[in-house]
Protein backbone atom coordinates (compact mmCIF):
# COMPACT_ATOMS: atom_id res chain seq x y z
CA UNK A 1 0.00 0.00 0.00
CA UNK A 2 1.42 2.86 -0.35
CA UNK A 3 2.21 5.84 2.18
CA UNK A 4 1.63 9.20 2.31
CA UNK A 5 4.80 11.57 1.62
CA UNK A 6 5.82 14.05 3.82
CA UNK A 7 5.81 16.33 0.79
CA UNK A 8 1.87 15.33 0.24
CA UNK A 9 -0.43 18.66 0.83
CA UNK A 10 -1.95 16.69 3.94
CA UNK A 11 -1.33 15.99 7.80
CA UNK A 12 2.29 15.27 7.73
CA UNK A 13 3.01 19.30 6.05
CA UNK A 14 4.98 20.81 8.92
CA UNK A 15 3.28 23.65 10.86
CA UNK A 16 3.50 27.22 9.37
CA UNK A 17 4.91 29.83 12.06
CA UNK A 18 2.13 32.22 12.87
CA UNK A 19 2.62 35.62 11.66
CA UNK A 20 3.93 38.62 13.70
CA UNK A 21 1.39 40.82 12.38
CA UNK A 22 -1.41 38.56 11.40
CA UNK A 23 -3.76 41.16 10.60
CA UNK A 24 -1.59 42.72 7.64
CA UNK A 25 -0.75 39.39 6.79
CA UNK A 26 -4.80 38.47 6.74
CA UNK A 27 -5.50 41.85 4.51
CA UNK A 28 -2.52 40.61 2.01
CA UNK A 29 -3.87 37.41 1.13
CA UNK A 30 -7.48 38.82 1.29
CA UNK A 31 -6.80 41.42 -0.84
CA UNK A 32 -4.58 38.83 -3.44
CA UNK A 33 -8.11 37.30 -3.77
CA UNK A 34 -9.96 40.26 -4.81
CA UNK A 35 -7.33 41.19 -7.37
CA UNK A 36 -7.39 37.72 -8.65
CA UNK A 37 -10.66 38.27 -9.22
CA UNK A 38 -11.12 41.38 -10.88
CA UNK A 39 -8.45 41.50 -13.08
CA UNK A 40 -9.70 38.35 -14.80
CA UNK A 41 -13.51 40.19 -14.78
CA UNK A 42 -12.23 43.61 -16.27
CA UNK A 43 -10.11 41.67 -19.32
CA UNK A 44 -13.53 39.87 -20.00
CA UNK A 45 -15.69 43.38 -19.92
CA UNK A 46 -13.03 45.24 -21.83
CA UNK A 47 -12.08 42.59 -24.53
CA UNK A 48 -13.36 44.07 -27.54
CA UNK A 49 -11.62 47.42 -26.54
CA UNK A 50 -8.59 45.56 -26.11
CA UNK A 51 -8.77 43.79 -29.36
CA UNK A 52 -9.39 47.06 -31.41
CA UNK A 53 -6.22 48.11 -29.66
CA UNK A 54 -4.13 45.49 -30.64
CA UNK A 55 -5.46 44.72 -33.71
CA UNK A 56 -6.71 41.42 -33.54
CA UNK A 57 -9.37 39.91 -34.98
CA UNK A 58 -12.58 38.12 -32.64
CA UNK A 59 -10.86 34.23 -33.06
CA UNK A 60 -7.52 35.66 -32.36
CA UNK A 61 -8.83 38.02 -29.71
CA UNK A 62 -10.48 35.35 -27.80
CA UNK A 63 -7.46 33.91 -26.68
CA UNK A 64 -6.92 36.77 -24.46
CA UNK A 65 -8.71 36.03 -21.78
CA UNK A 66 -8.37 32.32 -21.65
CA UNK A 67 -4.09 32.78 -21.70
CA UNK A 68 -4.47 34.50 -18.47
CA UNK A 69 -7.38 32.08 -16.87
CA UNK A 70 -5.75 28.75 -18.40
CA UNK A 71 -2.64 30.41 -16.80
CA UNK A 72 -4.68 30.40 -13.09
CA UNK A 73 -5.67 26.66 -13.71
CA UNK A 74 -2.21 25.77 -14.51
CA UNK A 75 -0.59 27.15 -11.28
CA UNK A 76 -3.34 26.78 -8.74
CA UNK A 77 -3.06 23.16 -8.06
CA UNK A 78 0.90 23.50 -7.28
CA UNK A 79 0.33 26.78 -5.41
CA UNK A 80 -0.40 24.91 -2.25
CA UNK A 81 2.68 22.32 -2.98
CA UNK A 82 4.92 25.15 -3.45
CA UNK A 83 3.58 27.45 -0.10
CA UNK A 84 4.60 24.34 2.13
CA UNK A 85 8.26 23.92 0.69
CA UNK A 86 9.14 27.37 -0.08
CA UNK A 87 6.99 29.01 2.32
CA UNK A 88 3.85 31.05 1.93
CA UNK A 89 5.69 34.52 2.38
CA UNK A 90 7.88 33.76 -0.95
CA UNK A 91 5.27 32.20 -3.13
CA UNK A 92 3.06 35.47 -2.65
CA UNK A 93 5.59 37.42 -3.08
CA UNK A 94 7.06 36.57 -5.95
CA UNK A 95 3.47 35.95 -7.71
CA UNK A 96 2.87 39.75 -6.67
CA UNK A 97 6.26 40.86 -8.34
CA UNK A 98 5.13 38.61 -11.36
CA UNK A 99 1.77 39.81 -12.08
CA UNK A 100 3.14 43.23 -11.13
CA UNK A 101 5.66 43.65 -14.17
CA UNK A 102 3.26 41.69 -16.22
CA UNK A 103 0.51 44.25 -16.02
CA UNK A 104 2.52 47.33 -16.59
CA UNK A 105 3.69 45.54 -19.45
CA UNK A 106 0.88 44.22 -21.44
CA UNK A 107 -0.51 47.73 -22.50
CA UNK A 108 3.11 47.88 -24.37
CA UNK A 109 3.10 44.84 -26.03
CA UNK A 110 3.89 45.21 -29.92
CA UNK A 111 1.94 42.69 -31.18
CA UNK A 112 -0.80 39.91 -30.44
CA UNK A 113 1.61 36.61 -29.04
CA UNK A 114 3.28 39.05 -26.78
CA UNK A 115 0.30 40.14 -25.41
CA UNK A 116 -0.91 36.57 -25.04
CA UNK A 117 2.23 36.04 -23.77
CA UNK A 118 2.49 38.56 -20.81
CA UNK A 119 -1.57 37.63 -20.14
CA UNK A 120 -0.28 34.27 -19.77
CA UNK A 121 2.45 35.16 -17.04
CA UNK A 122 -0.45 37.57 -15.40
CA UNK A 123 -2.41 34.43 -14.90
CA UNK A 124 0.53 32.42 -13.15
CA UNK A 125 0.99 35.25 -11.00
CA UNK A 126 -2.08 35.67 -10.06
CA UNK A 127 -3.01 32.04 -9.57
CA UNK A 128 -1.06 31.72 -6.50
CA UNK A 129 -3.31 34.46 -4.22
CA UNK A 130 -6.40 32.45 -3.78
CA UNK A 131 -5.37 28.79 -2.92
CA UNK A 132 -3.11 30.27 -0.16
CA UNK A 133 -5.25 32.38 1.07
CA UNK A 134 -7.53 30.51 3.02
CA UNK A 135 -5.22 28.29 5.07
CA UNK A 136 -3.20 31.29 5.67
CA UNK A 137 -6.39 32.72 7.45
CA UNK A 138 -7.11 29.73 9.38
CA UNK A 139 -3.86 29.71 10.82
CA UNK A 140 -3.34 33.16 12.09
CA UNK A 141 -7.16 33.58 13.17
CA UNK A 142 -8.53 32.52 16.21
CA UNK A 143 -10.97 29.71 15.68
CA UNK A 144 -13.86 32.08 17.04
CA UNK A 145 -13.02 34.38 14.02
CA UNK A 146 -12.93 31.45 11.50
CA UNK A 147 -16.55 32.61 10.51
CA UNK A 148 -15.52 36.77 9.88
CA UNK A 149 -12.40 35.20 7.75
CA UNK A 150 -14.43 33.39 5.64
CA UNK A 151 -17.10 36.05 5.38
CA UNK A 152 -14.55 38.55 4.32
CA UNK A 153 -12.79 36.02 1.87
CA UNK A 154 -16.48 35.79 -0.13
CA UNK A 155 -16.67 40.02 0.27
CA UNK A 156 -13.95 39.82 -1.90
CA UNK A 157 -14.88 37.68 -4.47
CA UNK A 158 -18.27 38.79 -4.95
CA UNK A 159 -17.33 42.65 -4.35
CA UNK A 160 -14.36 42.20 -7.63
CA UNK A 161 -17.10 40.32 -9.70
CA UNK A 162 -19.53 42.51 -9.97
CA UNK A 163 -17.48 46.19 -10.09
CA UNK A 164 -15.73 44.64 -13.01
CA UNK A 165 -17.95 46.20 -15.59
CA UNK A 166 -18.12 49.46 -13.95
CA UNK A 167 -14.34 50.26 -13.60
CA UNK A 168 -13.66 48.94 -17.22
CA UNK A 169 -16.47 51.57 -18.71
CA UNK A 170 -15.09 54.47 -16.64
CA UNK A 171 -11.41 53.41 -17.78
CA UNK A 172 -12.69 53.40 -21.53
CA UNK A 173 -14.38 56.75 -20.90
CA UNK A 174 -12.42 59.10 -18.91
CA UNK A 175 -8.23 57.21 -19.46
CA UNK A 176 -7.80 54.58 -21.19
CA UNK A 177 -8.28 50.53 -22.03
CA UNK A 178 -3.98 50.29 -20.90
CA UNK A 179 -6.00 51.38 -17.12
CA UNK A 180 -7.38 47.96 -17.11
CA UNK A 181 -4.25 46.35 -16.46
CA UNK A 182 -1.95 49.66 -15.29
CA UNK A 183 -4.63 49.55 -12.34
CA UNK A 184 -3.04 46.43 -11.19
CA UNK A 185 0.38 47.66 -10.53
CA UNK A 186 -0.03 49.64 -7.33
CA UNK A 187 -2.13 46.75 -6.09
CA UNK A 188 -0.09 44.16 -6.70
CA UNK A 189 2.52 46.51 -4.97
CA UNK A 190 1.02 46.97 -1.92
CA UNK A 191 0.06 43.23 -1.64
CA UNK A 192 3.68 42.34 -1.76
CA UNK A 193 4.59 45.22 0.93
CA UNK A 194 1.40 43.38 3.24
CA UNK A 195 2.95 40.25 2.70
CA UNK A 196 6.86 41.34 2.89
CA UNK A 197 5.93 42.67 6.30
CA UNK A 198 3.08 40.78 7.99
CA UNK A 199 3.64 36.78 6.57
CA UNK A 200 6.62 35.37 8.35
CA UNK A 201 9.28 34.27 6.62
CA UNK A 202 9.79 30.26 7.03
CA UNK A 203 12.63 28.15 5.92
CA UNK A 204 12.79 25.87 2.43
CA UNK A 205 11.70 22.35 3.77
CA UNK A 206 14.45 20.96 1.79
CA UNK A 207 13.44 17.21 2.67
CA UNK A 208 10.00 18.07 0.97
CA UNK A 209 11.80 19.40 -1.80
CA UNK A 210 13.42 16.45 -2.74
CA UNK A 211 10.89 13.92 -2.00
CA UNK A 212 9.00 16.34 -4.67
CA UNK A 213 5.85 14.02 -6.88
CA UNK A 214 6.75 15.94 -10.25
CA UNK A 215 5.10 13.86 -12.62
CA UNK A 216 1.86 14.34 -10.35
CA UNK A 217 1.90 18.38 -10.12
CA UNK A 218 2.35 18.34 -14.16
CA UNK A 219 -0.05 16.00 -15.02
CA UNK A 220 -2.44 17.40 -12.76
CA UNK A 221 -1.71 20.61 -13.49
CA UNK A 222 -1.81 20.26 -17.06
CA UNK A 223 -4.74 18.11 -17.90
CA UNK A 224 -6.80 20.59 -15.48
CA UNK A 225 -5.61 24.07 -17.25
CA UNK A 226 -6.24 21.92 -20.67
CA UNK A 227 -10.14 21.06 -19.83
CA UNK A 228 -10.21 24.72 -18.57
CA UNK A 229 -9.27 26.03 -22.46
CA UNK A 230 -11.40 23.92 -23.98
CA UNK A 231 -14.43 24.82 -22.26
CA UNK A 232 -13.71 28.80 -22.29
CA UNK A 233 -13.21 27.95 -26.17
CA UNK A 234 -15.85 26.09 -26.89
CA UNK A 235 -19.03 28.24 -27.55
CA UNK A 236 -17.09 29.62 -29.94
CA UNK A 237 -15.76 26.89 -32.04
CA UNK A 238 -18.68 25.03 -31.58
CA UNK A 239 -17.79 22.07 -28.93
CA UNK A 240 -17.35 18.67 -30.26
CA UNK A 241 -17.71 20.00 -34.14
CA UNK A 242 -13.65 21.63 -33.33
CA UNK A 243 -10.77 19.11 -33.74
CA UNK A 244 -8.85 21.37 -30.87
CA UNK A 245 -11.72 21.20 -28.43
CA UNK A 246 -11.41 17.20 -28.82
CA UNK A 247 -7.80 17.35 -28.39
CA UNK A 248 -7.49 19.72 -25.79
CA UNK A 249 -10.64 18.09 -23.68
CA UNK A 250 -8.79 14.39 -24.77
CA UNK A 251 -5.55 15.49 -24.17
CA UNK A 252 -6.37 16.61 -20.38
CA UNK A 253 -8.76 13.84 -19.72
CA UNK A 254 -6.02 11.12 -20.44
CA UNK A 255 -3.58 13.52 -18.08
CA UNK A 256 -6.11 13.69 -15.36
CA UNK A 257 -6.95 9.40 -15.75
CA UNK A 258 -2.59 9.31 -15.68
CA UNK A 259 -2.86 11.93 -12.61
CA UNK A 260 -4.98 9.35 -10.65
CA UNK A 261 -3.96 6.03 -11.07
CA UNK A 262 -0.31 7.26 -10.47
CA UNK A 263 -1.52 9.77 -6.90
CA UNK A 264 -2.92 5.73 -6.13
CA UNK A 265 -0.10 3.84 -6.59
CA UNK A 266 2.83 5.74 -5.66
CA UNK A 267 4.83 5.60 -2.51
CA UNK A 268 5.22 9.56 -2.19
CA UNK A 269 1.77 10.81 -3.49
CA UNK A 270 2.07 14.70 -3.99
CA UNK A 271 -1.89 14.96 -2.99
CA UNK A 272 -4.00 13.14 -0.36
CA UNK A 273 -6.84 12.11 -2.79
CA UNK A 274 -8.64 10.80 -0.07
CA UNK A 275 -9.38 14.50 1.81
CA UNK A 276 -11.49 15.17 -1.73
CA UNK A 277 -14.10 12.52 -1.16
CA UNK A 278 -13.75 12.71 3.14
CA UNK A 279 -17.17 13.17 4.12
CA UNK A 280 -19.13 16.40 3.01
CA UNK A 281 -16.29 17.69 0.67
CA UNK A 282 -17.34 16.13 -2.45
CA UNK A 283 -20.54 17.90 -2.15
CA UNK A 284 -19.30 21.27 -0.68
CA UNK A 285 -17.18 21.44 -3.86
CA UNK A 286 -20.17 20.67 -6.01
CA UNK A 287 -22.20 23.00 -4.44
CA UNK A 288 -19.26 25.45 -4.68
CA UNK A 289 -19.02 24.79 -8.44
CA UNK A 290 -22.60 24.98 -8.65
CA UNK A 291 -22.88 28.49 -6.84
CA UNK A 292 -20.07 29.96 -9.26
CA UNK A 293 -21.66 28.91 -12.11
CA UNK A 294 -25.12 30.87 -10.97
CA UNK A 295 -22.88 33.97 -10.11
CA UNK A 296 -20.83 34.30 -13.62
CA UNK A 297 -24.18 33.09 -15.16
CA UNK A 298 -26.03 36.23 -13.98
CA UNK A 299 -23.29 38.57 -14.39
CA UNK A 300 -23.31 37.25 -17.48
CA UNK A 301 -26.64 37.70 -19.05
CA UNK A 302 -27.58 40.93 -17.41
CA UNK A 303 -25.15 43.28 -18.74
CA UNK A 304 -25.71 41.14 -22.37
CA UNK A 305 -29.42 41.39 -21.38
CA UNK A 306 -28.59 45.83 -21.20
CA UNK A 307 -26.49 45.77 -24.14
CA UNK A 308 -27.73 43.74 -26.88
CA UNK A 309 -31.48 44.46 -25.89
CA UNK A 310 -31.42 48.27 -24.34
CA UNK A 311 -27.94 48.81 -26.19
CA UNK A 312 -26.24 50.08 -23.24
CA UNK A 313 -22.25 50.78 -22.63
CA UNK A 314 -20.28 48.89 -20.16
CA UNK A 315 -20.78 52.51 -17.58
CA UNK A 316 -24.54 51.78 -18.25
CA UNK A 317 -24.69 47.96 -17.58
CA UNK A 318 -22.48 48.06 -14.64
CA UNK A 319 -24.71 50.29 -12.83
CA UNK A 320 -26.86 47.04 -12.68
CA UNK A 321 -24.19 44.71 -11.05
CA UNK A 322 -23.47 46.97 -8.49
CA UNK A 323 -26.00 46.51 -6.45
CA UNK A 324 -24.61 43.19 -5.94
CA UNK A 325 -21.53 44.69 -5.45
CA UNK A 326 -21.76 47.62 -2.56
CA UNK A 327 -24.39 45.64 -0.21
CA UNK A 328 -21.66 43.08 0.38
CA UNK A 329 -19.93 45.24 2.18
CA UNK A 330 -22.96 45.43 4.84
CA UNK A 331 -23.90 41.71 3.92
CA UNK A 332 -20.29 39.81 4.74
CA UNK A 333 -20.07 41.09 8.75
CA UNK A 334 -23.60 40.06 9.23
CA UNK A 335 -22.98 36.53 7.33
CA UNK A 336 -20.19 36.34 9.73
CA UNK A 337 -21.97 37.08 12.44
CA UNK A 338 -24.60 34.78 11.82
CA UNK A 339 -22.46 31.91 11.19
CA UNK A 340 -20.91 32.13 13.96
CA UNK A 341 -25.01 31.74 16.01
CA UNK A 342 -26.36 29.58 13.56
CA UNK A 343 -25.99 26.20 11.55
CA UNK A 344 -23.79 26.81 8.47
CA UNK A 345 -26.12 24.65 6.62
CA UNK A 346 -29.30 26.80 7.19
CA UNK A 347 -27.25 30.26 5.78
CA UNK A 348 -26.37 27.76 2.81
CA UNK A 349 -29.79 27.20 2.64
CA UNK A 350 -30.85 30.74 3.14
CA UNK A 351 -28.60 32.06 0.74
CA UNK A 352 -29.69 29.55 -2.38
CA UNK A 353 -32.83 30.51 -1.75
CA UNK A 354 -32.30 34.03 -2.55
CA UNK A 355 -30.83 33.26 -5.14
CA UNK A 356 -33.37 31.07 -6.71
CA UNK A 357 -36.27 33.52 -5.95
CA UNK A 358 -34.00 36.71 -7.62
CA UNK A 359 -33.26 34.38 -10.78
CA UNK A 360 -37.39 33.12 -10.94
CA UNK A 361 -38.27 37.09 -10.42
CA UNK A 362 -36.52 38.08 -13.45
CA UNK A 363 -38.02 34.91 -15.37
CA UNK A 364 -41.65 35.64 -15.00
CA UNK A 365 -41.10 39.66 -15.33
CA UNK A 366 -38.91 40.06 -17.83
CA UNK A 367 -39.56 41.99 -20.81
CA UNK A 368 -37.92 43.63 -23.97
CA UNK A 369 -38.58 47.01 -22.07
CA UNK A 370 -36.58 46.29 -18.84
CA UNK A 371 -33.45 48.79 -18.04
CA UNK A 372 -31.14 49.03 -15.37
CA UNK A 373 -33.17 50.03 -12.25
CA UNK A 374 -35.51 46.80 -13.14
CA UNK A 375 -33.09 44.76 -11.87
CA UNK A 376 -32.94 46.25 -8.68
CA UNK A 377 -35.02 44.20 -6.55
CA UNK A 378 -33.95 40.47 -7.75
CA UNK A 379 -30.12 42.12 -7.68
CA UNK A 380 -31.05 43.31 -4.50
CA UNK A 381 -31.89 39.74 -3.29
CA UNK A 382 -29.38 38.06 -5.07
CA UNK A 383 -27.10 39.90 -3.34
CA UNK A 384 -28.06 38.72 0.08
CA UNK A 385 -28.30 35.23 -1.27
CA UNK A 386 -24.99 34.90 -3.21
CA UNK A 387 -23.02 36.39 0.30
CA UNK A 388 -24.96 34.08 2.81
CA UNK A 389 -24.48 30.85 0.26
CA UNK A 390 -20.50 31.22 -0.36
CA UNK A 391 -19.60 32.50 3.03
CA UNK A 392 -21.67 29.42 4.43
CA UNK A 393 -20.23 27.40 2.31
CA UNK A 394 -16.33 27.97 2.76
CA UNK A 395 -16.84 28.22 6.62
CA UNK A 396 -19.02 24.59 6.41
CA UNK A 397 -16.13 23.42 4.68
CA UNK A 398 -13.28 24.82 7.47
CA UNK A 399 -15.69 22.86 9.20
CA UNK A 400 -14.73 19.58 8.16
CA UNK A 401 -11.01 19.81 7.72
CA UNK A 402 -8.27 19.40 9.51
CA UNK A 403 -6.20 22.31 9.64
CA UNK A 404 -2.93 20.38 8.20
CA UNK A 405 -5.44 19.92 5.55
CA UNK A 406 -6.46 23.76 4.64
CA UNK A 407 -4.01 23.78 1.81
CA UNK A 408 -5.17 21.22 0.16
CA UNK A 409 -8.73 22.62 0.61
CA UNK A 410 -7.49 25.90 -0.31
CA UNK A 411 -6.34 24.48 -3.80
CA UNK A 412 -9.52 22.21 -4.28
CA UNK A 413 -11.62 25.33 -3.45
CA UNK A 414 -9.98 27.42 -6.05
CA UNK A 415 -9.99 24.41 -9.10
CA UNK A 416 -13.79 24.20 -7.78
CA UNK A 417 -14.01 28.34 -8.31
CA UNK A 418 -12.50 28.70 -11.58
CA UNK A 419 -14.14 25.53 -13.44
CA UNK A 420 -17.62 26.14 -11.35
CA UNK A 421 -17.41 29.72 -13.25
CA UNK A 422 -16.04 28.55 -16.90
CA UNK A 423 -18.62 26.15 -16.77
CA UNK A 424 -21.12 29.03 -15.73
CA UNK A 425 -19.94 31.38 -18.51
CA UNK A 426 -19.39 28.62 -21.26
CA UNK A 427 -22.72 26.76 -20.95
CA UNK A 428 -24.81 30.04 -20.85
CA UNK A 429 -22.65 31.58 -24.01
CA UNK A 430 -24.01 28.42 -25.52
CA UNK A 431 -27.82 27.91 -23.89
CA UNK A 432 -28.62 31.56 -24.68
CA UNK A 433 -26.96 32.00 -28.45
CA UNK A 434 -29.30 28.30 -29.04
CA UNK A 435 -32.29 29.55 -27.15
CA UNK A 436 -32.27 32.84 -29.28
CA UNK A 437 -32.03 30.33 -32.35
CA UNK A 438 -34.84 28.56 -31.33
CA UNK A 439 -37.21 31.49 -30.38
CA UNK A 440 -36.28 33.25 -33.40
CA UNK A 441 -37.17 30.28 -35.42
CA UNK A 442 -40.49 29.59 -33.58
CA UNK A 443 -41.60 33.34 -33.45
CA UNK A 444 -40.78 32.91 -37.36
CA UNK A 445 -43.44 30.10 -37.55
CA UNK A 446 -46.17 32.88 -36.42
CA UNK A 447 -44.88 35.21 -39.31
CA UNK A 448 -46.42 33.60 -42.45
CA UNK A 449 -46.16 35.72 -46.32
CA UNK A 450 -49.45 37.47 -46.95
CA UNK A 451 -50.87 37.22 -43.57
CA UNK A 452 -53.13 40.23 -42.68
CA UNK A 453 -51.21 40.93 -39.32
CA UNK A 454 -47.68 40.42 -40.89
CA UNK A 455 -48.73 42.74 -43.91
CA UNK A 456 -49.98 45.27 -41.75
CA UNK A 457 -46.68 45.02 -39.82
CA UNK A 458 -44.94 46.21 -43.16
CA UNK A 459 -47.16 48.37 -44.08
CA UNK A 460 -46.77 50.68 -41.22
CA UNK A 461 -43.11 50.12 -41.65
CA UNK A 462 -43.12 51.34 -45.02
CA UNK A 463 -44.89 54.45 -44.33
CA UNK A 464 -42.94 55.57 -41.34
CA UNK A 465 -39.40 55.26 -43.57
CA UNK A 466 -41.49 56.41 -47.04
CA UNK A 467 -39.99 59.67 -47.09
CA UNK A 468 -36.16 58.44 -46.19
CA UNK A 469 -36.33 55.88 -48.83
CA UNK A 470 -35.66 56.02 -52.65
CA UNK A 471 -38.72 54.17 -54.08
CA UNK A 472 -40.73 51.54 -52.94
CA UNK A 473 -39.36 48.49 -53.38
CA UNK A 474 -36.40 50.22 -51.41
CA UNK A 475 -39.11 50.76 -48.48
CA UNK A 476 -40.18 47.43 -48.72
CA UNK A 477 -36.54 46.47 -48.25
CA UNK A 478 -36.20 48.30 -45.26
CA UNK A 479 -39.37 47.26 -43.64
CA UNK A 480 -38.46 43.44 -44.12
CA UNK A 481 -35.42 44.08 -42.54
CA UNK A 482 -37.31 46.23 -39.59
CA UNK A 483 -39.52 43.66 -38.81
CA UNK A 484 -36.61 40.77 -38.73
CA UNK A 485 -34.59 42.88 -36.48
CA UNK A 486 -37.80 43.00 -33.93
CA UNK A 487 -38.20 39.30 -34.54
CA UNK A 488 -34.60 39.12 -33.42
CA UNK A 489 -35.17 41.87 -30.59
CA UNK A 490 -37.91 39.39 -28.96
CA UNK A 491 -35.61 36.23 -29.47
CA UNK A 492 -33.49 37.67 -27.75
CA UNK A 493 -35.35 38.73 -24.99
CA UNK A 494 -37.20 34.90 -25.27
CA UNK A 495 -33.51 33.58 -24.88
CA UNK A 496 -32.54 35.71 -21.72
CA UNK A 497 -35.99 34.96 -19.61
CA UNK A 498 -34.86 31.15 -20.86
CA UNK A 499 -31.57 31.94 -18.91
CA UNK A 500 -32.81 33.05 -15.78
CA UNK A 501 -34.91 30.09 -15.45
CA UNK A 502 -32.30 27.60 -16.10
CA UNK A 503 -30.40 29.60 -13.39
CA UNK A 504 -33.60 28.95 -10.77
CA UNK A 505 -33.52 25.47 -11.78
CA UNK A 506 -29.84 25.22 -10.74
CA UNK A 507 -30.41 26.60 -7.52
CA UNK A 508 -33.43 23.74 -6.75
CA UNK A 509 -30.47 21.33 -7.50
CA UNK A 510 -28.30 22.78 -5.36
CA UNK A 511 -30.48 23.05 -1.83
CA UNK A 512 -31.34 19.32 -2.42
CA UNK A 513 -27.34 18.61 -2.52
CA UNK A 514 -27.74 20.92 0.90
CA UNK A 515 -30.05 18.59 1.90
CA UNK A 516 -27.30 15.78 2.08
CA UNK A 517 -24.69 18.06 3.96
CA UNK A 518 -24.15 15.89 7.37
CA UNK A 519 -23.52 17.49 10.33
CA UNK A 520 -19.51 18.88 10.69
CA UNK A 521 -17.32 17.46 13.56
CA UNK A 522 -17.54 19.37 16.87
CA UNK A 523 -14.29 21.87 16.76
CA UNK A 524 -12.98 24.97 18.59
CA UNK A 525 -15.16 27.40 15.40
CA UNK A 526 -18.54 26.19 16.87
CA UNK A 527 -20.82 28.21 18.96
CA UNK A 528 -21.40 25.67 22.20
CA UNK A 529 -24.44 24.84 22.55
CA UNK A 530 -26.63 25.85 19.66
CA UNK A 531 -26.23 23.16 16.78
CA UNK A 532 -23.06 21.17 17.42
CA UNK A 533 -21.81 20.88 20.92
CA UNK A 534 -18.52 19.44 21.53
CA UNK A 535 -17.93 16.03 24.09
CA UNK A 536 -15.62 16.35 26.84
CA UNK A 537 -12.01 14.67 26.16
CA UNK A 538 -12.83 15.08 22.52
CA UNK A 539 -10.04 16.92 20.48
CA UNK A 540 -10.82 19.30 17.97
CA UNK A 541 -10.16 19.26 14.08
CA UNK A 542 -7.76 21.48 13.89
CA UNK A 543 -5.67 20.20 16.52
Amino acid sequence: MPTRSAGALGPAAAPAPLATRPWIGIFAVLFGAFISTIIGRLSNFGLADIRGAIHAGIDEGAWITTAQTTAQMLIGPAAGWFGIVYGVRRVLFAGCLVFALASALLPLSPDLPTFLSLQFMSGLGSGTFIPLTISFVLRNLKPQLWAYGMAAYALNIEFSLHVSASLEGWYIDHASWRWIFWQSVPLALAMAACVWWGIPREPVNRDLHGKADWFGIASASLGLALIFAALDQGNRLDWLNSGLICGLLSAGAMLMVAFVLHERTSKTPWIDLGVTFRGNLPILLLLVSTLRFIILSTSYVVPQFLTNVQGFRALDTGAALLFIAVPQLLIAPTAGMLLRRIDARIIITIGFTMVGTACWLVATGLTRDWISADFLPSQALQAVGQSFALSGLVFFGILNLRLPDAITFGALLQIARLFGGELGSGFMQTWVRVREQIASQLIGLHLPFGDPAVAARLAAYRGAIAAKTSGGQDAAAHATALLGAATRLQANVQSYIDAFAIEAMATVAALALVMVLRAPPPGPALPVGLFVRRTAGQDPPSA
